[in-house]
């Protein structure tokens, strides 16, 4: 199955363990692989048959404007169900970055997959 991409999409949210975070917005670093059949689309170069990407890329923004999750693992799981819920995904792979919250690191995250390929 094919797939497509968006790589290092930048969302704004309320996400952290920690009281000061809870008062704060913060910004999450997003990489995300869909399996999409682009066939239909590639036949005969329709974009109305293509995923649409600005579409994807709307509804995560939503969905960080209005989270508030303690956990980055939440935030990725609800996430993933939402994308595969409303655009008929079958399989993605999503990597959530925290970028700046260890001094020794330069990001922390998770990369989650759900689905079947």
């Amino acid at each position: 199955m094919d797939t497509v991409f968006i790589e290092g999409l930048e969302v704004d949210t309320v996400i952290g363990a920690y009281d000061w975070e809870r008062g704060i917005r913060q910004c999450l670093q997003l990489d995300l692989t869909l399996c999409w059949d682009i066939r239909p689309a590639a036949e005969h170069d329709e974009l109305d048959k293509a995923l649409d990407y600005a579409q994807v890329a709307a509804t995560i923004d939503r969905f960080a404007a209005e989270a508030r999750f303690e956990l980055v693992e939440t935030f990725a799981e609800r996430l993933a169900q939402k994308l595969m819920s409303e655009f008929g995904i079958v399989w993605l792979r999503l990597r959530v970055t925290k970028p700046g919250v260890n001094a020794r690191a330069r990001a922390l995250g998770v990369e989650i997959e759900r689905g079947c390929r």
